[in-house]
């Protein structure tokens, strides 16, 4: 006979979640509290309303336990020992959190993620950076502000957004974010988007710029040219950079099946030559190579794909094609942002409100960001899920001692002086020693 375990019920207040414990000591820390009052965005002038820094640090307790929509912010609500564990009064429900968003038109939005994020770049005692910048599609279901019909390559005529994204490499951190229409193109309004980038990371120097061919345009090279910064970018294959690649490259083998050429090349509208970086893979040899069959007819060379890079760089052409590989990465944070922290779901009717909805996303992920980098100090970056297993999903209970509250968390033996080194680095927090990866 089936042996059933008793069920008993307890008015005991527990939360799955105590190791979020280091979240709020690492938070203490890092002073943004104070900046985000220091800004002086509205209040609630009702007394049971929620303050600015309510609003904001429960949005991003939520997404950092799993929320990827407004409906789950309810995690935070159900949880009374992790609402003691930050000092909340109560959790915000998810029409609060749409109310609060929706008081941001397209000035304050600007101005305010803007100071942010130059607030927080600041900080940081690292300075020579690598910016990668990509744009993504996130499809929409509804008729919400900005949702328009364009290139949607998994939802072929769905209405989307196209947001544009810039991504501090070494950091692994959101250096801009503009949420865009769905029928914009990659480059469109780059110049601007741009130049309110490097205000952000004002006193820094961008080392290098990387992009995919979707910012192959002359006025974004020709604006990085202008400022001394070096660049590369993919570039589209046109027909006249075919016959080019046919004629005029003298092929260097740099590695099993894959040759390396380069050549000068000056486009209908360009007032000089730039310098072209082209590679091409075997199939047979490599049949997962990236880049594109553009000789499908010619017995010789529809062996191969190809992939092309300009680029003002005076490296060897192997390593500009090396640097360019790291840019990946983007987009493995673009996928982290979708599938970790909701960011193409966090959608509402008004598209201001739903811009800041997103960047407040953005401010939570570098936050995490920091925190995996200075409190887990792993060699590589893990997944907010990873670290939400192994470091959050701790079951915890608050106890009295004395006049003191205890939190009294359920963790073995043997993970303990691991545990107590992450309070140490949580507690100890210091922007000036964060180190890049």
């Amino acid at each position: 006979m089936q042996e059933w375990i008793n069920i008993e019920y307890s008015n005991k207040q527990v939360t799955a979640h105590g190791g979020m414990s280091l979240v709020k000591r690492f938070l203490d820390k890092t002073g943004i509290r104070e900046k985000i009052i220091d800004y002086g965005l509205s209040e609630s002038g009702s007394n049971a309303g929620y303050s600015v820094i309510e609003m904001f640090e429960s949005f991003w307790i939520s997404i950092w336990l799993g929320a990827n929509r407004f409906s789950h912010t309810s995690v935070l609500q159900h949880d009374t020992v992790l609402q003691k564990i930050f000092g909340l009064r109560r959790a915000p429900s998810n029409d609060t959190y749409r109310r609060f968003f929706q008081k941001f038109d397209l000035e304050t939005s600007s101005n305010f993620f803007k100071e942010m994020y130059t607030w927080m770049f600041s900080q940081l005692n690292f300075n020579h950076f690598t910016l990668d910048v990509d744009s993504s599609v996130w499809t929409r279901y509804g008729k919400q502000e900005g949702s328009k019909k364009g290139y949607n390559p998994k939802k072929r005529g769905r209405a989307s957004h196209h947001p544009i994204i810039a991504f501090v490499a070494e950091m692994k951190m959101v250096a801009n974010f503009w949420l865009r229409p769905g029928n914009t193109g990659s480059s469109n309004n780059i110049i601007a988007f741009l130049e309110e980038t490097f205000e952000i990371l004002k006193g820094k120097t961008v080392g290098l710029f990387r992009a995919d061919s979707g910012f192959y345009q002359k006025n974004v090279m020709e604006w990085l040219e202008a400022r001394k910064t070096d660049y590369v970018i993919a570039i589209k294959m046109y027909p006249n950079l075919k016959d080019e690649m046919k004629e005029n490259i003298k092929w260097v083998e740099h590695a099993d099946g894959i040759y390396i050429g380069e050549f000068m090349y000056q486009g209908n509208e360009w007032e000089a030559a730039r310098r072209i970086v082209v590679v091409k893979q075997h199939i047979e040899i490599r049949p997962e190579a990236p880049g594109k069959l553009i000789f499908p007819d010619d017995e010789v060379y529809r062996s191969y794909r190809y992939s092309a890079y300009v680029t003002n760089m005076k490296l060897s052409a192997p390593l500009v094609w090396e640097l360019y590989r790291k840019r990946g990465d983007a987009e493995n944070r673009i996928k982290e942002l979708e599938y970790d922290f909701g960011a193409d779901n966090f959608c509402m009717q008004d598209f201001y409100a739903t811009e800041a909805a997103l960047r407040t996303v953005m401010l939570g992920y570098n936050l995490m960001a920091l925190f995996k980098l200075t409190v887990l100090q792993t060699k590589v970056n893990q997944r907010l899920t990873t670290v939400r297993l192994k470091c959050f999903s701790i079951g915890s209970w608050i106890v009295k001692s004395g006049r003191n509250e205890v939190l009294k968390m359920s963790v073995a033996m043997k993970n303990r002086v691991w545990m107590d080194g992450l309070f140490f680095n949580s507690s100890n927090f210091c922007w000036q020693n964060v180190k890049p990866y």
